[in-house]
């Protein structure tokens, strides 16, 4: 019932199962950039005429609508980004320079996106730092060199839901502050920062059905107060002089130069969407799809599936005798689309003993007649092209 909403899905008989990639974009997205561009079209923070402070006051409003959507402490705790990547790099490069000194250890799951593996590979060789790994599912044995602690709610090559909470507890009995990648995440949970307790919490718009180049940095405002801004430029200044310079307040020491406005403003838009709907609508409706979908996939003997029992709105899993692009192929010739390849997660297709999987990933909007598709496929490229055993 939710497909009218969206105009690509509304005109098109795809299935599309590649929502853990980004999400399609409801008409009420799409009128807010429009309408921002054909009525209110200025810059932000500078301009005096009525452009430019209406343009202020719909960027500065969206800043509350997610400070509310995520139950954030404060406004100024909600800093915009070109997304999840963005984000991480930002906190990894800032809090790196805050905390690490040689021989300190920074703790990752095994099981992280490479936006929140490569960002910190960069902080320890410059700090002269080391890498250390948990399982994820696990919680991690903790010592006193370990000085920050990264890991993703969920995680996108399997959907497995990860022990945040708990991680954040035991983490926090010894003084060490935890970023969450809430990347696939906050697209399918209520979500509440504050009781989470997490020091960092990061996410994307176009994961939720909001635009590309958009991002969330929610950090308590004590460790944001402390930590230095990573990219200089205009509006994220107080005073400048040829030798030296001195930050704004936050958020904007954290938002350098002209922002996407109407990028944020669909974000807005996205984020009053699903509120209206109601996150727990949402994940109902959302898991309700899965469950079917992993229990049909079980029924294909030609199926391995990859990841933990329990998981989110995500499957991995691979075509006995056929490569994960050939099988994302024929599926799209027949109007599906899937992700195929190791999804931003090289250690973990290692780990798995695969190059690659296929992986479907649905949302609220996805209904059981697209489950059926898919499978449907899935049939015909077992008939197609799986190998017949020796």
């Amino acid at each position: 019932m939710f497909k009218a909403d969206f105009p690509i899905l509304a005109q098109s008989d795809i299935v599309y199962l590649d929502n853990a990639a980004t999400t399609q974009k409801p008409t009420v997205v799409l009128e807010a950039m429009d309408q921002f561009y054909r009525t209110t079209n200025a810059n932000v923070h500078r301009g005096l005429y009525r452009w430019s402070e209406a343009a202020t006051a719909q960027y500065e409003q969206v800043r509350d609508t997610v400070q509310q959507f995520i139950h954030a402490g404060a406004r100024e705790e909600i800093i915009f980004t070109s997304g999840t990547t963005a984000a991480l790099n930002t906190v990894a490069q800032s809090l790196g320079q805050l905390l690490l000194q040689p021989g300190d250890v920074i703790l990752l799951s095994q099981l992280e996106h490479h936006s929140n593996l490569v960002p910190w590979q960069l902080v320890a060789k410059r700090y002269q730092a080391n890498l250390e790994f948990f399982d994820g599912y696990t919680l991690p044995v903790l010592h006193d060199r370990i000085k920050i602690i990264a890991v993703a709610h969920i995680t996108n090559s399997a959907g497995a839901i990860l022990p945040v909470a708990e991680i954040i507890q035991v983490a926090h009995a010894q003084n060490i502050p935890v970023v969450v990648d809430a990347a696939q995440s906050v697209p399918h949970l209520p979500v509440d920062v504050h009781a989470l307790d997490c020091d960092f919490f990061v996410f994307s718009a176009h994961k939720l059905c909001g635009p590309t180049g958009v991002g969330v940095l929610y950090g308590k405002r004590a460790w944001l107060d402390r930590m230095e801004p990573v990219i200089g430029g205009g509006d994220m200044i107080s005073s400048v002089t040829l030798q030296h310079s001195t930050w704004a307040d936050l958020p904007h020491k954290f938002e350098a130069g002209t922002p996407n406005i109407a990028g944020v403003i669909g974000l807005g838009a996205a984020v009053e969407y699903l509120t209206r709907i109601g996150m727990d609508v949402i994940q109902q409706t959302t898991a309700e799809v899965h469950q079917y979908l992993v229990g049909e996939l079980k029924k294909l003997d030609f199926i391995t599936l990859f990841g933990p029992e329990q998981r989110s709105s995500i499957v991995s899993f691979t075509v006995a005798g056929v490569h994960a692009h050939d099988v994302a192929a024929v599926l799209d010739q027949q109007g599906v689309a899937v992700r195929a390849g190791h999804h931003c997660a090289q250690p973990v297709m290692e780990q798995w003993g695969v190059p690659a999987t296929v992986r479907a990933s649905v949302y609220f909007y996805n209904t059981m007649e697209d489950v059926d598709r898919l499978i449907e496929g899935l049939r015909d490229v077992n008939k197609q092209l799986s190998k017949p055993s020796p």
